[in-house]
This record gives C-alpha cells, sequence and structure tokens, in this order.
C-alpha cells in the first residue's frame, strides 16, 4: 500500500488500537482481538518485549483486515527496526524529526506524538500528516476544536483519555481519528480478549454514528 492509502485506511476507520503487552502472545492475542472487532489500525509499541516478533508476525498474513504499525517509537534506529519488520505507520509519544526523515525516505506514514501549537507546527513542517496529541487525557475536545483555530489543516489524532463515554466529542470537535488504548484492552489483564472484540466494536461505531 502507499503512504496516502495507509493513512486514508487508518483514518476511514477512525481507531487505532495501542497495542501493549507482557509478551509476544499477549499481544498477538490482543491485536487479533481488536482486529476482530474492526479496527483497521494496530499499533504494537515498542513497550512490548519482542515487539519486532510480534509486528513481524502480523505483517506476513495474507489478506489482512488490518495494517499493522509501530508505537513509543523514540529515535531513528528502532524506527528503521520497526519498518524492516514490516511496519505501515510509525507512532512516537513525541516528535523526532531524524524519525520524520527516515519516515519519509521509505514513504512510511509517521504519526508524531505533540501537544503544543509550536510541536504541532514543527512536526507539519517535517512532513507529519497526522499528529498524535499525547497524551489525550491532559487535554479535551475542545483544545482540538481550539488548535483548529489557527492550524485548520492539522489533522488530529488523540491518544490517551479517550474513552466510549468521550469518543464521539472528540470526533465531533475535530479529531481525525482517536488511539484507544487501556480503556479498550483492559479485559485482557484478565484474559477476556472477547470482551475486548466487543470494545473494539462498540468504537468503531461510535466513530461512525458521530461523524454522520
Amino acid at each position: 500500500m502507499k503512504k496516502s492509502e495507509i493513512i486514508k485506511s487508518l483514518l476511514d476507520c477512525g481507531v487505532v488500537a495501542v497495542i501493549r503487552g507482557s509478551s509476544v502472545e499477549e499481544a498477538l492475542k490482543l491485536s487479533e482481538a481488536c482486529a476482530k472487532g474492526g479496527i483497521v489500525g494496530l499499533e504494537v509499541t515498542f513497550t512490548v518485549p519482542g515487539a519486532e516478533e510480534v509486528i513481524k508476525t502480523l505483517a506476513a498474513k495474507k489478506d489482512a483486515n488490518y495494517i499493522v504499525g509501530a508505537g513509543s517509537v523514540l529515535d531513528e534506529p528502532t524506527a528503521r527496526i520497526a519498518i524492516l519488520a514490516g511496519a505501515k505507520f510509525v507512532v512516537g509519544p513525541n516528535f523526532d524529526k531524524k524519525v520524520a526523515e527516515l519516515c519519509n525516505l521509505y514513504q512510511v506514514p509517521y504519526v508524531a506524538g505533540v501537544f503544543t501549537i509550536n510541536e504541532i507546527v514543527e512536526a507539519l513542517k517535517a512532513g507529519v500528516e497526522v499528529c498524535k496529541i499525547f497524551p489525550g487525557s491532559l487535554a479535551t475536545p475542545d483544545y482540538i476544536k481550539a488548535v483548529h483555530g489557527p492550524l485548520p489543516q492539522a489533522q488530529l489524532m488523540p491518544t490517551g483519555g479517550v474513552d466510549l463515554d468521550n469518543v464521539a466529542e472528540w470526533i465531533n470537535k475535530g479529531a481525525v481519528a482517536v488511539g484507544a488504548g487501556s480503556n479498550l484492552t483492559a479485559p485482557a489483564k484478565k484474559g477476556d480478549y472477547d470482551k475486548v472484540t466487543e470494545l473494539a466494536k462498540l468504537y468503531v461505531e461510535k466513530v461512525a454514528e458521530a461523524r454522520k
């Protein structure tokens, strides 16, 4: 898939699942549960032991109904490892110019973590097309609306602090997508992956409803 197609697929769904776990097996089960619920973007974080293996395994599946990416990417070497493993998009909690340059070189979308107007502007200058507002728990949906005053062109995706009760408000205030973490994946800690799938479906449905 081309860079533009990847971004379109992620934004069309509107939900990116943040995949964390204590093992490769747990992360794979969680990824499967989220994909089964209709979430397209699977952000496998590099806080997962064996994250590279998780990405390789997910990327190797033919005719997959998801797009695997890498999360918690802090630097250029990690971004390179992720891309070689098969990550189709790269996400960081921060913005790093060298990561942006590497991703641009290989035409892989880089969703950089930002918070302030200045950080958003610097990311846009570096070619970042979707900015991750992080931590979303310290912002509000109204923050998205406020940023769009001077920066209407910024495509913003809040991550952290997004739940089923407020996801529609984030979308209504101008978020192009949301990143769903612990509020989506918490049932997996008790081994209830079916519940994760159920929650994933609800997230996707609520985003679709809000867009109408």
